[in-house]
């Protein structure tokens, strides 16, 4: 017989966010059609074009423009860090997710459309990276309430399905956005015949990007779950992050296999975030890769991303969050060696894709896991914390990366990433919680 722990007892299966009455079927696809929208941002604004025309275009030297852009983004790093929980606590007292998701999103919605503004001249340097950077943050700040609002769209049988489709949804987003964008505007003014002069068509990615997002986030604005204020608990911002601290201080008491998870899993996050980050630029300078071939290579990435990820999700609720992590990491890591030990690029392409089939499944398992294991009440300050915790251990791939890099050569840079998966599944391995990571003892 096992003994629960104390976290195993504070987060008894009677005590979860989690409700055993399911949410109406419009509600859940309102809920998984704002995964779709939002991924526009990520894929196409961060990832592959206009980070790229920033950085590249922009910027009179493309080194300057690298070194401004990572400024800017760890700045919002930092910002997030400290706002995310503030923002998450809030939420929990006024209980106007539906409201704060909204205006979150409408915020990051206007901030990449106003990227239309930045032209091709080293003056507006400043201004892409800053846009970019402070929508990242609003982007991140709209998850904390989004993602608190799985416990209310689904339930104890049905949450991984539920995460996972809305995940893969996500991935198939990106791609969707990012065809659009590459037929439609980019290659050679796109079959809209955009004019390319003062990169005209390369700016207008920023409006289909912002046109996108909003029109796959308004049902959520109009029919999430949403909740009435508590009475009695005006919301003071000092007062906030003390019970945030309060929280954090007692969690080793009171809640250690939140706390266990919020670490391990954020070491393990920063690998499987580095895995989209840095492929494209490993496949460019150690393999070879043109710039047709890694867009290409990264489509097919996101494609195989959303079916695996759309898969796992039945295996979550069947199996439980658990072994859908364990599996998926254990898998990448060998995966990962795997590629460094061929050194060819057809191993690269076979190993890539079958990477990225497992990503999307630990980041919703993930997401399920958390959710099965918070408190009632407590569903935004929770992932509030779990993206705070998350940024404050972010160095650590690129860190590695770059050590690998620097002492072996560009292609051993995937040893980053693979030792700081390898690091996380060492730290994930020992989480018990029971009802949840394994069946409660009897």
């Amino acid at each position: 017989m096992t003994t629960p722990s104390p976290a195993a007892a504070s987060l008894a299966p009677g005590g979860l966010a989690l409700d055993e009455s399911s949410a109406p079927r419009k509600v859940v696809a309102a809920w998984s059609a704002y995964d779709f929208g939002g991924n526009a941002f990520n894929t196409v604004m961060l990832s592959f074009v206009y980070s790229v025309y920033v950085t590249g275009t922009v910027a009179a030297d493309k080194a300057h423009g690298q070194v401004v852009w990572s400024n800017f983004q760890t700045a919002a790093g930092l910002v997030l860090a400290l706002l995310a929980p503030l923002m998450g606590a809030w939420a929990d007292r006024v209980r106007r997710r539906r409201l704060m998701l909204a205006v979150s999103t409408l915020v990051t919605v206007s901030a990449m459309a106003a990227c239309f503004f930045v032209r091709p001249e080293n003056s507006y340097l400043y201004l892409g990276a800053g846009l970019l950077a402070f929508a990242s943050v609003t982007q991140d700040i709209a998850g904390v309430f989004y993602n608190g609002m799985l416990p209310h769209v689904s339930t104890p049988k049905t949450v991984g399905r539920i995460s996972g489709t809305a995940w893969a949804l996500g991935y198939l987003g990106g791609v969707v956005c990012l065809v659009l964008a590459l037929f439609g505007f980019i290659l050679k003014g796109g079959m809209l015949g955009l004019p390319t002069d003062d990169a005209f068509n390369v700016r207008c990615v920023a409006l289909l990007c912002a046109v996108f997002m909003l029109a796959f986030s308004l049902p959520i604005m109009l029919m999430g779950p949403d909740g009435e204020p508590r009475e009695g608990e005006p919301f003071r911002i000092g007062a906030a992050y003390r019970d945030i601290g309060r929280r954090l201080a007692g969690m080793w008491w009171h809640e250690r296999g939140l706390l266990h998870f919020l670490v391990s899993a954020a070491i393990y996050r920063d690998g499987l975030n580095a895995v989209f980050a840095f492929a494209g630029v490993i496949a460019a300078t150690a393999y070879g890769f043109s710039k047709e071939e890694v867009i290409y290579f990264g489509l097919a990435a996101s494609v195989s991303a959303a079916l695996g990820t759309w898969l796992f999700g039945r295996l979550d609720d069947r199996l439980g969050p658990r072994p859908v992590i364990l599996a998926s990491l254990s898998a990448i890591v060998v995966l990962g060696l795997g590629i460094v030990v061929a050194n060819r690029a057809s191993v690269f392409w076979v190993g890539g894709i079958l990477i990225s089939f497992l990503v999307g499944p630990v980041q919703s398992a993930s997401r399920t896991l958390l959710t099965r294991i918070i408190p009632a009440g407590e569903e935004n300050e929770t992932f509030g914390l779990y993206a705070t915790v998350g940024r404050v251990v972010s160095f650590i791939a690129p860190a590695l990366i770059g050590a690998f890099t620097a002492a072996f050569g560009v292609r051993w840079g995937i040893m980053g990433i693979v030792v700081t998966l390898m690091l996380g599944l060492a730290a994930f391995w020992p989480l018990r919680i029971d009802g949840v990571t394994h069946r409660q003892a009897r």
